[in-house]
């Protein structure tokens, strides 16, 4: 670095997931100088916090916070009860990319993103800020799903607990969620299917249905006979995959394009 030129940081997005967690330990020893960040949206499930605390001992460095300026409820208002959707992703917009990079502000930037080898063709929602480079180690190094987990198993620190019942890290009320999965909150989180449920709104006026699935609204899918309906599905499923050896092979599918800083 010749004198007057800006320091270039390195920075490491996490989020709770078991890529990025995987990227966390692998770059520890090969990067020193690298910052691990993981942008709190105040909305997340108490077993991220809990994996992220067992990370953080891991890495023998703080995790930095980073929370947005206002809370989702805000922004729900400012949106006029829009609830966001794969389309606007508007949670994703102020509540990860904005605290992002106004932490990064104007230092020229070396961002690590999780995206695997087996998943080279994977698109997302990252930051396009000029002064951030994205760099994919994964890729470069060949490393695919099957060497996440054994990096995760030999460090000890493993899957996040959650996993057992829901593919991604993310808000409680990701609408990315399968139906399986909402079911899966319901029963391990009653009280934030309860809040995720308060944010759904109906216009009388209109008729217009605000809600995180587009078909049915979350006191639907919470009645005994669809839930029951939606077990049963998801338990065939799993009966018809003869490699499975528990849930995660019904839930894991990488192929679909959610957003990249808060699902790696």
């Amino acid at each position: 670095m010749q004198t007057g030129e800006r320091r270039v940081r390195h920075i490491l997005s996490l989020s709770g997931g078991k890529d990025s967690t995987a990227l966390a330990i692998y770059l520890r020893d090969r990067i020193p100088e690298l910052e691990y960040v993981f942008c709190d949206t105040g909305e997340e499930l108490p077993e991220t916090y809990e994996y992220l605390e067992r990370l953080e001992a891991f890495l023998g460095k703080p995790i930095v916070r980073l929370n947005p300026e206002r809370p989702f409820s805000h922004y729900l208002d400012l949106y006029r009860g829009v609830l966001p959707d794969a389309r606007t992703r508007w949670c994703t917009r102020m509540l990860k990319i904005r605290p992002f990079e106004r932490y990064v502000g104007d230092d020229p930037t070396i961002h690590y993103i999780a995206i695997r080898a087996d998943e080279a063709h994977r698109k997302g929602y990252i930051s396009k800020k000029p002064n951030i480079t994205p760099r994919y180690p994964f890729i470069e190094a060949g490393i695919t799903k099957h060497d996440v987990i054994r990096i995760l198993q030999e460090s000890s620190i493993g899957l996040p607990s959650y996993y057992t019942w829901r593919s991604r890290s993310g808000c409680y009320f990701c609408f990315f969620q399968q139906k399986i999965e909402w079911i899966g909150l319901l029963q391990h989180h009653p009280d934030l299917y309860e809040k995720a449920m308060s944010y759904e709104k109906l216009d009388p006026v209109t008729g217009q249905r605000f809600t995180w699935n587009p078909e049915e609204s979350l006191q639907e899918l919470a009645r005994p006979e669809r839930v029951e309906d939606i077990l049963t599905k998801a338990g065939q499923q799993y009966k018809r995959d003869k490699d499975s050896t528990n849930l995660l092979s019904i839930l894991f599918d990488d192929d679909w394009d959610a957003c990249l800083i808060c699902h790696l």
